[in-house]
């Protein structure tokens, strides 16, 4: 067995560790931590599959920006056992039977794609997902709707300053 492959192994063991972690937590604030946890696993994976901007993107926007925001309400909203409403025995059962539903796509999903089991995927090899490569393409063919983009985010920005700065007159 080699490096890749245990190293394979252990982010995703941890990965769904992380997940089951998430969904078993009573403490909100812990399961937003461990979902934090998944998504380092998840950018590990991207980094086995060399896609480094996927790697950052995900740690960045998903780790970063999301989970903070999710803290916030979380914290915001003050979630004790006396607000949170009661669970009733038809939930549960919908949850499992939504559950199983989900499972079962699964199962016969991957039944039906026996050609895909045999594939091996390319790894530390080519030019897809390198950020270098991203770079040429973005600022070549894409240069236009990239500006464009940036000058739309730079008025977004003014904007917000605009509206959230407070009046002097009153």
């Amino acid at each position: 067995m080699s490096i890749i492959q245990i190293l394979f192994y252990l982010l995703s063991g941890l990965a769904v560790f992380a997940a089951l972690m998430v969904l078993l937590s009573k403490n909100p604030v812990h399961s937003v931590l461990w979902l934090i946890v998944v998504f380092f696993a998840i950018s590990g994976h991207y980094i086995m599959l060399n896609a480094q901007f996927l790697a950052i993107v995900n740690l960045i926007v998903y780790a970063g920006a999301i989970m903070v925001l999710f803290l916030f309400v979380i914290m915001l909203m003050n979630l004790n056992s006396s607000a949170e409403p009661g669970k009733h025995i038809w939930m549960k059962l919908a949850g499992v039977v939504a559950g199983g539903c989900f499972l079962i796509m699964l199962v016969s999903l991957a039944s039906q794609a026996p050609e895909m089991t045999n594939k091996t995927v390319q790894m530390k090899e080519g030019n897809i997902g390198l950020i270098k490569e991203l770079g040429k393409v973005l600022f070549s063919d894409f240069v236009l709707p990239f500006e464009l983009t940036s000058a739309l985010f730079l008025s977004a920005m003014v904007g917000a300053v605009v509206l959230g700065k407070k009046d002097s007159t009153q």
